[in-house]
């Protein structure tokens, strides 16, 4: 057919390319248009810039809801049912497309066409970040110019057919379906329909961001929305904890934290999350921030701090009951025993990592004493693996730096324990092999100035100072603290400053 110039709409021209059927559809404002449509660009290759088919879903508008390419509703709207149209539009017309064209593209990856922008227009977030990401739209950016579009209406919806997306919705009508959705969220999780209920709660969080986004950031009314949107999210990381989507719950609550540091239920519940996927450490520090945000909580605190100790240490006992049991499963046949001696040599390694994590979850139970054990048993086990291997070969290194941390750990249970000529005779023989290790120069510090070793106290803590200047505040205080001991020391024993310096000398 013959190309038509679009009625009192300049710089469009249309070519029908197959006939629809039917009457021209009627189209009042809320109708849903579906569509296919194929850009290209005006030249002598005619190239392809979009397909919606490749992109595997039609696009979707909605009549009178100010879509930012305003010439598609005129397009459209001059088609019929089933037809397939090529529209030449002028430049005057396409000058948003690659806006438009990259919030779609987002959006058949599963992306939010938001995701990232300021609180500006859509030109404006162009200016600001520079580029679309898409190589062909920003050259579109740079030099807008005629555009091609092959359309295909496929279907033309009743207005009142269908459910209102949150985007259609004036701000008003927003505001007003959030406490109905509040409602029917809470409604099912009464009847324990978690992931129903979640969904609704999700539907109002999104209904007031979108509302928030359209506010200067600091405003008061920005302020209120994102106060509104607190227990919404609440409610929606609690039907994620009964659902035991426990990393969904941690990432929900690490964003409204972020906004909201003393919502002692944000804390709480991100607590139990960790607590449920074995994060001990998160855990307590959470469980702790709610009691120090709310004392009257700190009765629950120490029941849930109580549970959880429980469950690490059922945890570390049933992975050192599984390891055990593996390594007295023996193979009889010759032809493996090779096999089996590697095997047991990498059970034996897990032990050790494990006796390690028993003796540091000991330390923080204040278990010294049984903590010192699980350590002394741990380095036990590393000197029977180095037995096994060449002094020279790398996995001896290996478990070297694998000893390193254990003998520390011991060095710490027996400083604890008031062991204190151990502590210098452990730090003596891994200074041997580690010289300048800061941790074990410490210890060893400590240890001397307990025994009264003055001179081989003030040593060691002078080659701490030099290892890390920042510490030398502690330094300072631990040398105080040795004066002081010196000084009560010999008034006890009714000495003067010179017996001592004498009795040095002798």
């Amino acid at each position: 057919m013959e190309e038509t110039y679009l009625l009192n709409h300049p710089g469009v021209r249309k070519k029908i390319l197959a006939g629809g059927t039917g009457p021209l559809p009627h189209f009042p404002s809320g109708t849903k248009l579906v569509f296919h449509f194929q850009t290209l660009l005006d030249n002598f290759e005619r190239t392809v810039i979009d397909d919606s088919r490749l992109a595997g879903r039609p696009a979707e508008i909605f009549v009178g809801k100010m879509f930012k390419m305003e010439v598609w509703e005129t397009l459209l709207m001059s088609m019929r049912i089933g037809e397939v149209a090529e529209f030449w539009c002028d430049a005057i017309h396409t000058g948003l497309y690659p806006i438009v064209s990259k919030g779609m593209r987002l959006i058949a990856q599963g992306k939010d066409p938001l995701e990232g922008q300021r609180h500006m227009c859509g030109m404006g977030n162009m200016f600001h970040y520079h580029s679309t990401g898409f190589p062909e739209l920003d050259e579109l950016m740079r030099t807008p110019q005629p555009l091609i579009f092959i359309m295909e209406l496929l279907q033309v919806g009743d207005p009142m057919s269908y459910h209102r997306e949150s985007w259609m919705m004036e701000k008003d009508e927003k505001l007003q379906t959030v406490p109905t959705l509040h409602m029917q969220g809470n409604a099912l999780v009464k009847q324990r329909q978690f992931k129903e209920a979640a969904s609704k709660y999700k539907e109002a969080v999104l209904l007031l961001k979108t509302v928030q986004s359209k506010e200067m950031p600091g405003d008061i009314d920005y302020i209120n929305l994102g106060r509104m949107i607190v227990p919404l999210e609440l409610n929606y990381c609690q039907c994620m904890l009964e659902l035991e989507e426990y990393y969904e719950v941690i990432e929900h609550t690490n964003e409204l934290l972020e906004k909201h540091k003393d919502c002692v239920k944000g804390y709480y519940k991100r607590a139990k999350a960790h607590a449920a996927v074995w994060n001990e450490k998160e855990a307590r520090r959470d469980f702790n921030m709610v009691a120090h945000l709310d004392v009257t909580l700190a009765s629950l605190v120490s029941r849930e701090l109580r549970a959880l100790s429980d469950r690490m240490r059922e945890k570390y006992w049933e992975e050192k009951e599984k390891y055990w049991n593996m390594l007295e499963k023996k193979d009889n046949k010759n032809e493996e025993e090779d096999k089996t001696e590697g095997k047991d040599w990498q059970q034996m390694l897990r032990l050790v990592m494990l006796l390690q994590n028993e003796g540091n979850f000991l330390i923080k139970e204040k278990h010294f004493e049984d903590a010192s054990e699980k350590f002394k048993e741990a380095v036990e086990y590393v000197d029977v693996l180095q037995n096994m291997v060449d002094q020279k070969a790398d996995d001896w290194e290996s478990l070297e730096k694998v000893r390193l941390p254990l003998t520390l750990n011991l060095c710490q249970c027996m400083l604890e324990l008031k062991q204190y000529q151990q502590v210098v005779e452990l730090n003596n023989k891994l200074l041997k092999k580690h010289k300048g290790n800061f941790k074990a120069v410490y210890q060893r510090a400590r240890a001397h100035a307990a025994l009264c070793n003055v001179d081989e106290a003030r040593r060691d803590f002078d080659t701490v100072e030099k290892l890390d200047p920042k510490f030398k505040p502690f330094v300072r205080q631990e040398l105080k603290k040795l004066g002081e001991t010196m000084r009560s020391m010999h008034a006890r024993q009714n000495k003067t400053y010179w017996d001592t310096m004498q009795e040095k000398d002798l």
